[in-house]
């Protein structure tokens, strides 16, 4: 994609966010801030079928939250193997690394939240095991 189109996609998660709202039933809800600028990130997660099905709620810039909407609609329905192998990298380069780049913390905090909400499921997985 060219740098507009990296903008478009950007603004267009963001004023049309996917998979955003509450997830009934969710085996996991982190919330991550940004202190720095203010952005805060919800994930909701549950496994169905050894599939993710995740949500956001959030407010603030628009990279954090559009970052989020890509994210949630970029893993619902993977399995947890393939959503863990996706890494920062991915993510700067699917919203567009060039745009992003001085925004680091506000485009991975949705991946970062994510991935403690992972955590948190299978802690609460282990615990309910033993």
């Amino acid at each position: 994609m060219d740098r507009q189109e990296q903008l478009d996609f950007i603004l267009d998660h963001y004023e049309n966010p996917r998979h955003k709202g509450p997830l009934a039933g969710a085996d996991a809800i982190v919330e991550g801030g940004n202190p720095g600028c203010g952005d805060i990130v919800k994930v909701y997660l549950k496994i169905d079928d050894g599939h993710v099905v995740a949500t956001f709620e959030g407010e603030g810039c628009t990279i954090s939250q559009a970052s989020a909407s890509y994210l949630m609609d970029e893993v619902n329905g993977k399995t947890l193997d393939e959503v863990l192998a996706i890494d920062h990298g991915n993510l700067m380069d699917a919203l567009g690394r060039e745009i992003v780049q001085q925004r680091t913390r506000c485009a991975t905090l949705s991946l970062d939240t994510l991935r403690a909400a992972i955590r948190k499921r299978e802690r609460e997985q282990t615990m309910k095991e033993s």
